[in-house]
């Protein structure tokens, strides 16, 4: 489905951009402008503006007198939310789940215990009403909306970090757990001990406890590596 306000371009890249990270166009592979303009049935300025997004993701250099050459991928952008959709899109998902987990496992612990420090009221308020909406919606194949709350969660312990390098991931972890739950690598209801853990990390965030919502959310970030185990071995 064409991501919406994206019009003609958008359209192109729905389709251009999983073939491309999914390795049907391998690196040094020549792509000329007019054929995708004939095949997409689009005009070579909608095919233009394709490029210039896939080239600002890495994907793709346009050389003159060449063509538009596909770039390895040691230099595409995988940071970018849009690259890692079309990667979990593709037959790589399970090594690109592992990927993003293992990031997640060494960034979030520590953007937990910066929380407990520095997040501010209204933060810990709204970390603990995620948390309550994740308890909500856990039991009774509401995966959708645990969906909603559990970003939401994450977002807030990055944000309150005070770090913004930290808080600038808050869009690479929404773009993992939405693949997790969009391509069923998630049970049915979510682990309850895992959902507890979340309430946990809250309340230590909200107490000032920096060493225990450090372990907590690395203990989330375990158990979440063990489910792809399972789940996407």
């Amino acid at each position: 489905m064409t991501t919406p306000g994206r019009g003609l371009h958008g359209r192109v890249l729905d389709t251009l951009g999983p073939e491309i990270t999914a390795g049907e166009y391998p690196p040094g592979s020549v792509l000329r402008t007019d054929e995708l303009a004939q095949r997409f049935d689009v005009s070579r300025s909608v095919m233009r503006e394709a490029v210039r997004v896939l080239e600002s993701m890495h994907l793709v250099e346009s050389r003159r007198r060449v063509g538009v050459t596909v770039r390895p991928r040691s230099e595409w952008n995988v940071y970018d939310p849009q690259v890692i959709r079309w990667r979990l899109a593709g037959a790589d998902r399970p090594q690109q789940l592992r990927s993003l987990t293992v990031l997640r496992s060494a960034i979030e612990p520590v953007a937990a215990g910066l929380a407990a420090r520095h997040a501010t009221s209204e933060q810990c308020a709204e970390l603990t009403e995620c948390a309550l909406g994740m308890v909500a919606h856990s039991r009774g194949h509401k995966l959708e909306g645990y969906l909603f709350h559990d970003i939401a969660f994450h977002r807030v312990i990055l944000s309150a970090s005070g770090n913004e390098m930290f808080a600038r991931l808050g869009d690479v972890v929404a773009e993992v757990l939405t693949g997790r739950t969009q391509h069923d690598v998630m049970f049915e209801d979510p682990d309850p001990a895992a959902v507890t853990l979340h309430v946990q990390v809250a309340e230590a965030v909200r107490a000032g406890d920096a060493a225990r919502a450090e372990q907590l959310t690395r203990e989330i970030t375990v158990g979440a590596l063990q489910e792809l185990d399972i789940l996407a071995p």
